[in-house]
C-alpha cells in the first residue's frame, strides 16, 4: 500500500531554517514525480515545489525561489524540502505528494495523485 509520511515541521523564528522529510513506502519513489504543497489557514492549497517524472526537472513557485530546495534520496525512498530564510507568510501545513505522470514546469503540480497527511510549519517570533 502506497504511503507518504511527512515530518520535520516545527515552530521557527523568521529567518530560520527547517528541513521537511517525506518517507515513502509501498512503492519506488524514483519512478514518480514528486512535489511539496502547503495550505495556510483560510487559504487554498498551493504548490510549492515539484520534480517531474521523466527528466527530474525542478520547479519552484515564485514566493520560495532562492529560499527552498527540493531533493530526494532514492536509496532511502525519501523526499526532502530544505527551507531557509523562512518568513511568517510561509506558515502553513506542508504536504508531500507523488504522481506517475508529472510534467515539467508548473504543470508538474497537476500530475500528483497521492498525498501525505501533512506537517505543520509555523514561522513566528
Amino acid at each position: 500500500q502506497l504511503q507518504l509520511v511527512e515530518s520535520g515541521g516545527n515552530l521557527v523564528q523568521p529567518g530560520g531554517s527547517l528541513k521537511l522529510s517525506c518517507a515513502a513506502s509501498g512503492f519506488t519513489l524514483a519512478r514518480y514525480g514528486v512535489g511539496w504543497f502547503r495550505q495556510a489557514p483560510g487559504k487554498t492549497r498551493e504548490g510549492v515545489s515539484c520534480i517531474s517524472t521523466n527528466n527530474d526537472d525542478t520547479f519552484y513557485t515564485d514566493s520560495v525561489k532562492g529560499r527552498f530546495t527540493i531533493s530526494r534520496d532514492n536509496a532511502k525512498n525519501t523526499l526532502y524540502l530544505q527551507m531557509d530564510n523562512l518568513k511568517p507568510e510561509d506558515t502553513a501545513t506542508y504536504y508531500c505528494a507523488v504522481g506517475q505522470y508529472a510534467a515539467s514546469g508548473r504543470y508538474c503540480f497537476y500530475g500528483m495523485e497521492h498525498w501525505g497527511v501533512g506537517t505543520p510549519v509555523t514561522v513566528s517570533s
